[in-house]
């Protein structure tokens, strides 16, 4: 792996890290792609996502028929999009790792809930923008663009890299 692609890789993986929740998006039954937020469970990125979702849930049974999915992702360092294939399954060990009190909220049964499932994103390509300003420098950077002070705000890095 090159210097470049382990900078991008810690700047997705920091993206990530500073992320409470994450869209989704599958493509429902009529073909429309159908975005809903979900909880950042993985605090580090290695090429896959892991959330806690409900079986027989609409994005459930999006996912079994067709598992080509995006998840959008927003922190202070950033913005993702990662291009990927989902599977639902239902993991025992992994959910106790995954469990908090967040999780909690979201399943009426608490941690013993016989709905609880795995969504586990793998990422085929994840596409970043960081942001190095900050939000008062990404502001400055936009009011010198939009004064042709500068062509465009330049407010930070952004690539595409395969996983």
């Amino acid at each position: 792996m090159t210097d470049t692609q382990t900078d991008q890789r810690a700047a997705i993986s920091d993206i990530v890290h500073g992320a409470h929740t994450a869209l989704l998006t599958t493509v429902s039954e009529d073909g429309s792609l159908h975005a809903r937020p979900l909880a950042v469970q993985d605090k580090t990125f290695h090429g896959t996502l892991r959330f806690l979702v409900q079986d027989g849930s609409e994005k459930v049974e999006d996912i079994a028929r067709n598992p080509h999915v995006n998840v959008a992702i927003e922190s202070q360092g950033g913005y993702l999009s990662i291009a990927g294939t989902a599977t639902v399954t239902q993991d025992d060990s992994v959910v106790d790792e995954l469990w908090s009190p967040f999780a909690e909220a979201w399943f009426p049964e608490g941690r013993q809930d016989p709905s609880i499932r795995l969504l586990t994103v793998e990422g085929v390509s994840v596409e970043y923008w960081t942001q190095d300003t900050g939000p008062v420098g990404s502001l400055v950077q936009m009011f010198k663009a939009a004064l042709g002070k500068q062509s465009q705000p330049d407010t930070g890095d952004h690539g595409t890299i395969e996983l």
